[in-house]
C-alpha cells in the first residue's frame, strides 16, 4: 500500500491558520427559515474556506418543504454550515449556519450549545418561516439580532411594521443585511457583538 510521504501532504493553506494573537474565540449560530440565505452568509463573510453541508433538493421533500417564493431553490443545508471570521487581532467569531428545514430542528440543541449569540435572517416575502425560529431562541434564552434579508424584488416594509409583525420588543436590534455583501454581512456581526458587549454590561451593572 502507498502511503503519501510529509512531502506530498500540503497542510492547511495560510488563510486558514488561526493567528497567534487570538485570544478570544466566540460561538455565534446564524439561524432563520428555509431559503432565507444562511448559507450564503457564512459563505461570503467568511475568511476560510466554508464547511457546507448542502445536498441536492429530492423529490422526498415535495409536500414537505414550502417553496413558495423561492421555487428556483435546487439545493439545501441538512446538517450546518462552518466559518471564520476574525473581528480584530484578539477576537475571531467561529459561524455555524444551521439547516432551515423544521425537519432537521433536532440538529440545533447542538448546534447551540456554547453559542453566545446569534442572527436571525429574515425574507419579508416569507415572513412566517421565521416566527418559530424566533419562539425557539427565545424559549431557549440566547440573545439574537434580526437581520431583513434584502432579496432582489423581495417586498420592502418600514422597520417599525416588521417589528410589530415579529412581536419584537424594541431591545432587539434590527436592520436591514445583504448576505451576498461581506461588508454587510461583517456590519451584521459587529452589531450583534455590540449587543451581547451592551448586554453584559447591564447585567454586570450594581442594581
Amino acid at each position: 500500500m502507498d502511503y503519501k510521504t510529509s512531502d506530498s501532504y500540503a497542510g492547511p493553506r495560510k488563510e486558514d491558520i488561526l493567528p497567534s494573537s487570538t485570544a478570544a474565540a466566540v460561538k455565534v449560530v446564524i439561524v432563520g427559515g428555509f431559503g432565507v440565505g444562511k448559507t450564503t452568509l457564512v459563505g461570503t463573510v467568511s475568511e476560510i474556506r466554508p464547511l457546507t453541508t448542502e445536498e441536492t433538493m429530492t423529490q422526498a421533500g415535495v409536500g414537505v418543504d414550502d417553496l413558495a417564493g423561492i421555487e428556483h431553490k435546487i439545493e439545501t443545508t441538512v446538517a450546518m454550515d462552518f466559518g471564520r471570521i476574525s473581528i480584530n487581532e484578539q477576537m475571531v467569531l467561529y459561524l455555524f449556519g444551521t439547516p432551515g428545514q423544521e425537519r432537521f430542528w433536532f440538529l440545533w440543541d447542538g448546534l447551540f450549545e456554547g453559542a453566545l449569540g446569534a442572527v436571525v435572517l429574515l425574507d419579508t416575502r416569507r415572513l412566517e418561516v421565521s416566527y418559530d425560529v424566533i419562539g425557539l431562541l427565545e424559549e431557549r434564552g440566547v440573545p439574537f439580532v434580526v437581520a431583513v434579508n434584502t432579496f432582489p424584488g423581495s417586498p420592502v416594509h418600514p422597520m417599525s411594521e416588521l417589528r410589530s409583525a415579529m412581536d419584537l420588543p424594541e431591545s432587539v436590534p434590527m436592520f436591514t443585511c445583504d448576505a451576498r455583501d461581506r461588508a454587510s454581512c461583517r456590519d451584521t456581526l459587529m452589531a450583534l457583538m455590540r449587543y451581547l458587549y451592551h448586554l453584559t454590561n447591564e447585567i454586570s451593572e450594581p442594581q
